[in-house]
């Protein structure tokens, strides 16, 4: 066999011009995106730090108050109470939502009929907005005239969004509604592993559970962080649901964080503080996102289908 030395230079080498052409553009390229996250997302971000070392209604004047609202807002035990509540709502979202979604979209990625049928029926609360989804459980949930009383079954008739079952029910809700999306991307991870891996080892004798444990969930490693990553992260963002559900009551019972910052700034209006508590939120969400990041190796990118 005769090789040809000129031909293995030229793929060897590569032209100084391939190289600008590779490298040169990206930046212009990524330059409007940019542009878009600097003015609608820095600029603001920047804003409500400004913010919460000020004094302002939302209309007066602005006085310069230093970390007066940060004290204020650390020390004041409704927002303390907010805070555990956020919290409680991260963690009951993600120990609800994860498992669901996680067997929904293994569920869902089968090929037989009745599967995509009933895809169909779990995906239709991505088709209502968050403020119809919560009218609608609200008026249903109503302790006089809402279908729970009307069913004749006594555990349903009792005051859902009273001071006890408030939170747990708009929890509900929230997995209700946010479940099908998450669904939607297990169930897309799963049919992209490749099948010679079932294969293979129901050739080995393998049953259905270990190749679930052994195949399915080591491969879907990178759908997991994404889905989890959306779901702690977008608990900091819960504000219509209860919102609409329960504005914040009875009391504090479901005051959460985002619905502390609305009341804060816009039935108080002390916009100081408000802008406190979005820092704080701010920071939390971006804490998350790279810890989970970080230990979970994600931003190695390698491929999880090596030698298949």
């Amino acid at each position: 066999m005769s090789v040809s030395y000129a031909s293995v230079g030229t793929v060897g080498t590569t032209a100084p011009g391939a190289a600008r052409r590779r490298t040169g553009p990206s930046a212009w390229l990524a330059a409007p995106a940019m542009a878009f996250f600097g003015l609608f997302a820095l600029v603001p971000l920047v804003g409500v730090v400004y913010f919460s070392f000020v004094n302002w209604n939302g209309m007066g004047p602005m006085t310069w108050t230093g970390l007066t609202n940060w004290r204020a807002v650390l020390g004041d035990d409704r927002t303390v109470h907010a805070m555990w509540l956020s919290l409680v709502v991260i963690l009951v979202s993600w120990l609800v939502q994860a498992p669901l979604s996680l067997l929904l979209g293994v569920f869902m990625a089968g090929r037989q009929r009745y599967r995509a049928v009933m895809a169909v029926l779990y995906f239709l609360p991505m088709l209502f907005s968050s403020a119809a989804i919560g009218i609608g459980f609200k008026a249903m949930v109503d302790p006089s005239f809402g279908l729970t009383s009307h069913l004749g079954f006594a555990w349903l008739q009792q005051d859902w969004l009273g001071q006890k079952l408030a939170l747990w029910t708009v929890l509900f809700v929230v997995a209700w509604t946010f479940v099908p999306f998450h669904s939607l991307l297990y169930q897309a991870g799963v049919r992209q592993i490749p099948a010679v891996l079932y294969e293979a080892a129901m050739i080995d004798g393998a049953s259905g559970w270990d190749q679930f444990w052994r195949i399915t969930l080591p491969q879907l490693k990178y759908t997991i962080i994404t889905s989890s990553t959306l779901m702690l992260v977008g608990a900091l963002t819960y504000f219509d649901l209860f919102y609409v559900m329960t504005q914040g009551g009875p009391g504090v019972a479901t005051r959460i964080l985002p619905l502390d910052m609305y009341l804060t700034g816009f039935r108080s209006f002390e916009m100081g503080k408000a802008s406190v508590i979005a820092v704080i939120l701010v920071v939390v969400g971006l804490t998350l996102s790279i810890t989970l990041n970080k230990f979970s190796g994600a931003q190695r990118m390698e491929s999880q289908m090596e030698g298949v």
